[in-house]
């Protein structure tokens, strides 16, 4: 029985049930609150100078890692738990504002843009700072977008639908795209990023986040795979295999998921493309012959 019977017809759920989803989105909001503040105190440490600013900018890189695991929690358990609400909807989308907008923006200019010291002096250290501040703004802003598109939008079709079978998100789901920013942190070290070419290539990563966020592109949503029904030795064994790789490979596994994740819905829509221009290049030759044969 278990949390199936709170999707009994007719059923209700105790009141305590509503309390569950709404401490993951709290703690969620905590996290995010937590992410900004270290960011803030790598930040000044990095400043002056002062030793243990990358341990302050781990703490955020971590603190958005977990708000994107009780992101996931907090909607399946209010589905498990027949518990969803209009008031559990919007609270979550603000909680992601400021745990996957706010958050990751303030981590990433603070970590990857304001101890950049470029070759060329300080008007270029200048432009790199003024191209920071707005990507990091461009990605808040289309990280809300797509919030507020996933609120409105009923049964929303991805530009290249895939199996009807499997439910999508269009466009890439805002925690991922924090999740990837807090990868990226946690994976270099959280040292502060000083090389003004790095600090590009990061600029690039913002902007990449920001467009895919407000793509009509597919990405999975694993909303069909259920924690109620029975798992495999196979299933197991895998998960197990993973904790293990995250606990002793941290940095480099979890990036390895970011990039998955995230490079999954470009693979997806360049092989969509191609298959395509596959099938219209013979159909292009037969007309080309065709109208060859009749002159």
């Amino acid at each position: 029985m278990g949390l199936e019977r709170y999707k009994e017809p007719g059923r209700r759920p105790p009141r305590a049930a509503y309390a569950l989803p709404t401490l993951f989105t709290a703690g969620n909001v905590f996290l995010g609150f937590l992410a900004v503040v270290k960011s803030f105190e790598g930040a000044m440490l990095a400043a002056s100078q002062t030793p243990g600013a990358e341990r302050h900018f781990e703490l955020a890189a971590k603190a958005i890692g977990v708000a994107v695991f009780l992101d996931g929690l907090d909607g399946r358990i209010a589905r498990m738990t027949n518990t969803t609400s209009e008031f559990g909807r919007e609270i979550d989308s603000l909680a992601d504002v400021i745990s996957f907008g706010i958050a990751p923006a303030v981590l990433g200019l603070a970590w990857g843009i304001f101890f950049v010291q470029p070759a060329a002096g300080m008007l270029a250290r200048g432009q790199l700072l003024t191209a920071g501040y707005f990507f990091s703004f461009l990605f808040l802003l289309c990280g809300a977008a797509r919030l507020a598109r996933f609120n409105v939008t009923k049964n929303p079709v991805p530009k290249n639908p895939g199996r009807p079978d499997r439910k999508y998100f269009v466009g890439l789901p805002i925690p991922a795209a924090a999740g990837m920013v807090a990868a990226v942190v946690y994976a270099a070290g959280c040292e502060p990023v000083t090389h003004w070419a790095l600090s590009v290539g990061f600029l690039g990563l913002l902007a990449l986040l920001s467009f895919l966020m407000v793509s009509t592109w597919r990405y999975y949503s694993f909303k069909d795979v259920s924690l109620l029904r029975p798992r495999s030795p196979l299933t197991l064994i895998l998960l197990g295999s993973l904790i293990y790789l995250v606990w002793h490979y941290s940095e480099a596994v979890l990036l390895a998921m970011a990039v998955t994740y995230v490079g999954s819905g470009i693979a997806v829509r360049v092989g969509g493309i191609l298959r395509r221009h596959w099938r219209a290049a013979p159909h292009e030759a037969e007309r080309q012959v065709g109208s060859g044969s009749s002159a």
